[in-house]
């Protein structure tokens, strides 16, 4: 018979994974919309090859895990069941924006999760206001940098080939861009997988299976394997907001966006900085679109997408604090 704790352990470890795999299907579009919109790559190839590179980037390293799994709270107001309810609210959220079709942002469902709980539980003076802003300054940053990238980068080609013929350039764009959405799917995998490792070693420390915050190798490759497993199920939903009715792509411009989208997340995640990846890509494609004109963008999708933004944190503490309220008279805290 299990006791509790280890019982909650479990149910923590096996949300967190199934955060991943929902993590995985719901940012599929981050790496590869653009090259499906553009038709550099076919459908099953953008995916194959993104959950590949998912699943490489995810290994690389966990300096996002650890900024996740000490920035936001001391340690000693985590529990089994805040770490469980702040998963919980993440993945309901991140549900409910698939189910919509809206690009919002899995770091801030998992930071604001993770907040949600930690309040229920201890209070609000539990967080780490030093911490918590430091993140959430990165989060709000990096689409700005994004947008600005890729003005900067789409204009510089625009500028480079001036002379080419469009037929000409889009044909070479095209080959070019399966390079960019493999840096990008790469990308994805050193941010986003992380998360999750940052929430699975703070219950295993929690638990007391760890006396210090390091995330151990069978941590790194199931969440890999999650995120890599998630992202070849796809999600065609959101693949279609962003990469066909935001912004009207071609094969040049989608080697901007996902070039720039790179640059900007994997300096992020080298400083430990959790970015969030659809935050980053969607703005760098705002950002190639105001390259061509301010009507090439679709206002309405934008609109839609930054109220998503907007809501993600407050949206999932807020389920994250309610589940906590339920689930530990039941489960214990």
């Amino acid at each position: 018979m299990l006791d509790s704790a280890l019982l909650l352990l479990f149910l923590v470890i096996a949300a967190a994974l199934l955060f991943d795999f929902i993590n995985g299907f719901h940012d599929t579009a981050n790496a590869i919309a653009t090259c499906i919109s553009t038709r550099a790559l076919s459908i099953r190839s953008a995916i194959l090859m993104a959950a590949g590179l998912n699943f490489v980037g995810a290994m690389i390293s966990t300096k996002v895990a650890a900024t996740i799994g000490k920035g936001i709270v001391d340690p000693s107001n985590i529990t089994q069941m805040v770490v469980l309810a702040g998963i919980f609210g993440a993945i309901i959220w991140d549900l409910i924006t698939w189910h919509y079709g809206l690009p919002s942002s899995s770091s801030h469902a998992i930071i604001g999760g993770i907040m949600g709980a930690v309040i229920a539980h201890a209070g609000i003076s539990a967080l780490h206001g030093a911490g918590l802003k430091k993140i959430i300054l990165a989060l709000v940053i990096s689409p700005l940098v994004g947008i600005v990238a890729g003005f900067v980068f789409m204009v510089i080609m625009m500028w480079a080939f001036r002379h080419k013929s469009p037929y000409g350039l889009n044909k070479a764009f095209r080959k070019l861009q399966i390079l960019s959405a493999a840096a990008m799917a790469f990308s994805h995998g050193t941010a986003d997988a992380q998360k999750s490792m940052g929430v699975i070693t703070m219950a295993l420390v929690s638990y007391g299976a760890l006396e210090t915050f390091a995330v151990p190798t069978w941590v790194k490759i199931a969440c890999a394997v999650a995120m890599a497993v998630g992202t070849a199920v796809g999600g065609w939903r959101i693949i279609k907001t962003v990469g066909h009715d935001f912004v009207k792509l071609q094969p040049v411009h989608g080697f901007c966006v996902e070039t720039a989208s790179a640059g900007v997340i994997l300096g992020a995640s080298a400083i430990g900085m959790p970015t969030s990846t659809t935050h980053v890509i969607t703005s760098s494609i705002l950002g190639v679109g105001l390259s061509k004109r301010i009507s090439a963008v679709n206002w309405q999708i934008a609109y839609r997408i930054v109220w998503a933004w907007v809501l993600t944190i407050p949206a999932s503490a807020a389920v994250s604090y309610v589940a906590y309220q339920s689930l530990s008279p039941l489960l214990g805290k």
